[in-house]
Order: structure tokens, then C-alpha cells, then sequence
């Protein structure tokens, strides 16, 4: 198994998109990038703490490769948008793909310039690529969300499914 860990704005809206792939073990809600140690989800959301929320994916790569979960994380963000995603604004929110190896660093950035080069967005691609650090998952509440909250999670990820629909 591999790890992938993907920051695009609210994790709750995060989780589903790969949920469900053949070759995903698991889809873990959490934070990352940060300097506190072991911080919780009002610490992340003030902004105070550098962290991202993000999700944490154990795939098998013999199922579903790193370069597919890539192209799946691009088609669920804003990648023009630094400071944050959709209804969600801040640092904790910023799109951003964690490497693990120097392959994950290549992938992503061979990923982003060719997306760059595409012509699909006017503005320039700002997702930035950083070296994975310590992952903390989030508090039970926040895993899975959009099964055990489908009606609040729908209200939240209205703005990024009108985004995906107009833009992917």
C-alpha cells in the first residue's frame, strides 16, 4: 500500500470523491503542514496553526495509481485559488498536494504544468506542491461526514459541485 495526502478545501468534501475507487484501503480526514503538534479542529480552522485540512489516502497502486488520484484531486479543487476553496476561505483551506517521494514531487508537478499548459483556466494554476510532514486525522465527527450527514454535506459542497460541473 501507498499513501497520498491532498489539502482542497473542506475534508468532508474531499473524502467521497475517492471513497468508493477500486484500490482505495481507506480515506482519512485530518490536518497536516502545520507546526502544532496533535492539533484539533477549531486549532486548524483559527488558521494559527499552518496545518491544511486534508485527506489521507491508503491506496494500492497494483488498483489505481498515484498519477490517477492526482488527476482526480485536480478535477475536485479550485486550482486557481490560493486562499482557500469555494465557501471555505483561509490558509486551513489552501489546495495543496503532499509528496511522499521524489515520483509523488514528479508526478504532481509534471501533473500541474500540464494543466497549466492545457488552456482549461484563464488565471494561473497556485495548487502548490509541498513535502508531506506528520498527519493528524480529525476527530471521529469529522470522518465520513457525507455518509452520516448527507444533508448538511450536500449544503456545503453545493458551490464545488456547481464548480466541477461548469469547470470539469
Amino acid at each position: 500500500m501507498e499513501r497520498a495526502i491532498f489539502a482542497g478545501g473542506c475534508f468532508w468534501c474531499m473524502v467521497k470523491p475517492f471513497d468508493s475507487l477500486p484500490g482505495i484501503e481507506s480515506v482519512i480526514s485530518g490536518y497536516t503542514g502545520g507546526e502544532t503538534e496533535n492539533p484539533n479542529y477549531l486549532e486548524v480552522k483559527s488558521g494559527k496553526t499552518g496545518h491544511t485540512e486534508a485527506v489521507e489516502i491508503i491506496f494500492d497502486p497494483e488498483l489505481i495509481s498515484y498519477e490517477e488520484l492526482v488527476e482526480i484531486y485536480w478535477q475536485q479543487t479550485d486550482p486557481t485559488d490560493a486562499f482557500g476553496q469555494f465557501e471555505d476561505r483561509g490558509s486551513s483551506y489552501r489546495p495543496v498536494i503532499y509528496y511522499f517521494n521524489e515520483q509523488q514531487k514528479k508526478v504532481a508537478e509534471a501533473s500541474r504544468t500540464a494543466l497549466q499548459n492545457s488552456g482549461h483556466f484563464d488565471q494561473p494554476i497556485v495548487t502548490q506542491i509541498e513535502e508531506a510532514s506528520t498527519f493528524y486525522p480529525a476527530e471521529a465527527e469529522h470522518q465520513d461526514y457525507y455518509q452520516r450527514n448527507p444533508e448538511n454535506y450536500h449544503k456545503n459542497a453545493e458551490r464545488r459541485e456547481q464548480f466541477i460541473k461548469e469547470f470539469w
